[in-house]
């Protein structure tokens, strides 16, 4: 490990909350991962003598109106949620490096052309424009994922270009153009890789943002379908039992109040340990 790497993991581990959420997204993926051998029921089978059970030692997080084990749905869902965080993410991270790095490398018309796309996509209200076009469509978690994503690179391209801004008429770069280095690979091999740590930052906060957009959609109906199982859905069912099914409701919203916190706190771990003021 170079010794940059082994500076950032000593400051990212000095900061407790940051390490904390690192250790909870570690669990969640393990029991999303292990979901079928950890709990001996199936997310889908109904059981009619055992409706709307409190948590027992048998059903940890009781059962739902259909008597299906709530736990077993919760860390099934986490799949369902994780999948749509990095998938939706991870299309919004490309758009939005690949945009930021032309506009910011080249400028001129090129910048001016991108940004006011940036700015227009800005201009909508984005879960109102991700509800009209959801509204529009089947419900599938795929195309949630690609709608979130699309509708979610532009603040990506702002900080990448701010970035290259930056970089570009550092002495490495010009260096490169010195011994006759094509644009590509000044961008891709010299300019791209020190344009990463504000992406990296805005990554893990993403996959928060877009695992409560995943959650909100499936609690109004157009997102995930049951009878797959998604914290945004089982939600939906518990809100029509809350008074007397708490456990419904309230195991699921812990598990995203969780899941969302401790990506920021890990994103906020990541940002202070990048950060050269912070270095010494």
């Amino acid at each position: 490990m170079s010794e940059p790497s082994k500076e950032f993991w000593k400051r990212f581990a000095g900061n407790r909350f940051a390490t904390a959420g690192l250790m909870v997204i570690v669990i969640l993926f393990l029991l999303s991962i292990c979901a079928a051998f950890i709990t001996p029921y199936d997310p889908d089978a109904l059981d009619a003598w055992h409706v709307l059970l409190p948590p027992t030692s048998a059903h940890w997080f009781g059962t739902d109106e259909l008597g299906r084990d709530v736990f077993t749905r919760v860390i099934f869902g986490a799949r369902v949620s994780l999948k749509v965080g990095f998938v939706a993410v991870g299309i919004a991270v490309l758009i939005g490096t690949v945009v930021g790095l032309f506009a910011g490398f080249y400028g001129g018309w090129v910048d001016t052309l991108l940004m006011r796309v940036v700015d227009i996509m800005l201009c909508f209200p984005t879960f109102f424009l991700i509800l009209a076009v959801i509204a529009m469509l089947e419900p599938s978690i795929w195309y949630i994922m690609i709608i979130i994503g699309l509708t979610g690179w532009m603040g990506v391209a702002r900080l990448v270009r701010a970035e290259v801004l930056s970089l570009k008429s550092r002495d490495f770069v010009l260096a490169a153009r010195v011994l006759g280095a094509s644009d590509r690979r000044i961008i891709f091999r010299h300019i791209l890789p020190n344009a990463l740590s504000p992406v990296l930052v805005s990554a893990t906060l993403g996959v928060a943002g877009a695992i409560l957009t995943e959650s909100a959609l499936s609690f109004l109906g157009i997102g995930v379908q049951p009878p797959t199982p998604s914290w945004g859905n089982i939600l939906t069912s518990g809100k029509d039992y809350i008074e007397f099914a708490w456990w419904l409701s309230l195991f699921p919203g812990v598990a995203i109040l969780i899941t969302v916190l401790s990506y920021n706190l890990v994103g906020e771990g990541i940002r202070d340990a990048l950060d050269p003021r912070r270095q010494g």
